[in-house]
């Protein structure tokens, strides 16, 4: 369109309705004709804002203007299929897009998800979910997928914008004494015992001891190799993969005084031949976690336990009982099968002698801590009642 001076636009045209507004238009990249979604009451308004796009052009920023009208449910979705994550990593997210994020967003194109709307959403989650931990991680996922969105040029910016709102306040973990495992292990049965021990002073993962086969068990030598991992979906099937981590590949020697505990459970309980699973249930089949944690639940109460106390604070346990032994960082690092590129660069090296070291400390540790245990409770016994 020309302009008093005869002289052509350089970016866009604008042009004026009979009703007296003005309207505008450019060429897209793609060399369609777009017009802006509103009207402006001058000229002047309207050339302004083709000067906006026009330097978003030239600055990379711009994006076509219906580039956000995608399903969030479907782009989701699809989010969380086109990443390779852990069986147990993607249940968590189907399982929190399903239960927080999608009947809030799951009926929004990505575009019409706003700042505001995400701090209502987060303030609702919070008054109705008692788990703050599960809100948070809820919107580390609502906000890592948006940022995706923000990579592929369907939105402009991430509206989740709260500061510390991913963040997960912990609560300290727990640890168990000596007496508290033998109690543990006593009252969860004789089939579970040497879960609980191994759990404790391995310490391995629930899914590391779910895919332990009979060859991975030296009796001789007490070590163990951890080779797999076999996590337990939502659906309760079996997702037998690698570890958690490279680390998590690994032979762990067992403390001394496990030695009868060991050959007892091969002897009786676990499956025959070298491919036989050392964990089955007392109908022979896998175990399933439901079923072990109504019997956990039990065997807690009995030890006087909190109900807090989970399974996998044995393996915190196992490492606060390690260094106590004279274990390093690094020890306890190899012991249990974790990695960090952080922790690496401070870590000293631990060889099989030195973790052979560990084991030995831990067994004269536990050995002290049980006898000490064994002669309290027998000048209990022996005290007289009073007035006798």
């Amino acid at each position: 369109m020309a302009n008093k001076k005869g002289r052509r636009r350089r970016f866009g045209a604008v042009r004026q309705y009979r009703s007296g507004s003005w309207t505008a238009s450019y060429l897209g990249p793609d060399g369609e004709r777009i017009r802006a979604d509103e009207t402006f009451e001058t000229k002047k308004d309207a050339e302004i804002w083709l000067s906006q796009v026009e330097a978003d052009l030239s600055r990379g920023d711009w994006r076509a203007p219906d580039a956000g009208a995608v399903n969030f449910r479907i782009y989701a979705e699809k989010w969380v299929e086109e990443r390779e994550l852990a069986v147990r990593t993607e249940d968590l997210y189907k399982h929190l897009l399903r239960l927080h994020i999608l009947p809030t967003f799951g009926t929004l194109d990505l575009d019409e998800i706003t700042a505001p709307r995400v701090r209502e959403w987060r303030a609702e989650r919070l008054r109705l979910t008692e788990a703050k931990t599960t809100v948070a991680k809820a919107y580390r996922l609502l906000k890592g997928i948006l940022e995706t969105a923000v990579d592929d040029d369907l939105i402009s910016r991430n509206p989740c914008r709260i500061n510390g709102a991913g963040k997960e306040s912990a609560a300290e973990r727990r640890i168990a004494t000596v007496a508290q495992v033998d109690a543990l292990a006593d009252a969860i049965g004789i089939r579970w015992r040497l879960m609980v021990y191994l759990g404790a002073y391995g310490p391995m993962r629930p899914e590391e001891l779910a895919g332990l086969r009979r060859r991975d068990v030296d009796p001789d030598t007490m070590v163990i190799r951890v080779r797999v991992a076999e996590p337990e979906r939502t659906n309760g099937k079996r997702a037998p993969g690698e570890t958690k981590s490279d680390a998590g590949v690994r032979a762990v020697v067992l403390p001394a005084f496990l030695h009868k505990e060991v050959k007892q459970h091969l002897a009786w309980f676990a499956e025959k031949g070298p491919d036989g699973l050392v964990f089955v249930g007392e109908k022979g089949a896998p175990f399933r976690r439901t079923s072990f944690g109504r019997k956990w639940r039990r065997a807690r109460t009995v030890a006087g336990l909190p109900d807090g106390f989970r399974f996998y604070d044995l393996r915190h346990t196992g490492h606060t009982l390690s260094t106590r032994s004279g274990a390093t960082l690094k020890d306890t690092m190899v012991r249990a099968g974790q990695s960090s590129e952080k922790a690496a660069l401070i870590y000293q090296h631990s060889d099989d002698e030195r973790q052979r070291d560990v084991a030995a400390g831990l067994d004269d540790m536990v050995r002290a801590e049980r006898a000490k245990h064994h002669t309290g409770n027998r000048a209990h016994h022996e005290e007289k009642p009073t007035g006798s």
